[in-house]
């Protein structure tokens, strides 16, 4: 028997959520012992009602929501035996898509397992990718944008963010080497995909203890314009300029000012310094 509760985040997908939360309480109320509904209306209610619920013993917690609120509801559940569901109902998608979790059908009939996740120095925790440089200042950007939703969103951000290219000098630090360079943006993948489904990281496995690492080395405007359309099919990683390696532990410093974004959401300036914990999320999705 399972006790569960869904976290509805009615802002989400421009109201999408809200549209959504009765026929996806109908749909997973035959499936559970019991279904507490829960609406949250900013970042920290969502937090607030996410922890009340694992810490009142819940079984399965289902958000509705976007990858905000997913990345909330991650907090309240990594380390503990409470199981993520997510019904995606936001722009990117990110974090449900990795899970196989696309419609509350795939919450309601599938299966559970465990996923690996990232965590900051902080105690945040990540599912899917941490980047600073130039995909950050672009999350900044998309995140402030109104128009137009979903994956495209991303594209116009990627393209207004150009205007404004640089690099910056980075250290990366990892538990087996230093390197320093001049770097235009840094990602680090627990899952490959982040922005909407563009597979940064493209090699990057939730269940192989390892972070896989992307790093731009300086590149000209005319250079990351033309490697961008390779982006969306994860061939960037053959471009010279681009290093990729795989590490349990990274620490990025430099950037000059470099914010660091992960799982699509606000963290904080470098440094930072993340670690991989195998398993540390169980998760519903097909």
């Amino acid at each position: 028997m399972t006790r569960a509760a869904l976290l509805v985040c009615p802002a989400s997908g421009k109201g999408r959520a809200a549209r959504m939360a009765g026929s996806t309480a109908a749909a997973l109320r035959p499936h559970v012992s019991s279904l507490t509904q829960l609406v949250a209306h900013d970042a920290v209610g969502t937090l607030a009602m996410a922890r009340e619920a694992v810490a009142g013993g819940a079984d399965l917690l289902v958000v509705l929501g976007g990858d905000g609120a997913a990345h909330l509801g991650l907090q309240a559940c990594a380390g503990t035996p409470t199981a993520l569901g997510i019904v995606p109902a936001g722009t990117g998608n990110d974090l449900a898509n990795a899970i196989g979790s696309r419609t509350v059908e795939d919450v309601v009939h599938g299966t559970r397992k465990t996923l690996d996740l990232g965590r900051l120095s902080t105690g945040q925790w990540f599912a899917t990718v941490l980047c600073a440089g130039f995909d950050s200042a672009v999350n900044e950007r998309a995140n402030a944008m109104r128009w137009p939703a979903g994956p495209r969103r991303y594209d116009l951000a990627i393209l207004a963010e150009l205007a404004s290219l640089r690099s910056a000098p980075l250290v990366v630090t990892t538990e087996s080497e230093t390197f320093s360079l001049d770097a235009t943006l840094v990602a680090v993948g627990n899952t490959p995909n982040y922005g909407g489904g563009i597979p940064v990281c493209p090699g990057a496995d939730a269940n192989d203890g390892l972070f896989d690492v992307t790093v731009v080395e300086r590149a000209s405007r005319a250079m990351l314009m033309r490697m961008l359309p390779t982006l969306r099919t994860g061939r960037h990683t053959e471009h010279p300029a681009v290093r990729t390696f795989r590490a349990r532990e990274v620490s990025l410093a430099g950037g000059n000012g470099w914010v660091a974004y992960a799982d699509g959401e606000r963290q904080e300036a470098l440094p930072v310094a993340i670690r991989t914990v195998p398993g540390a999320l169980t998760v519903v999705g097909r």
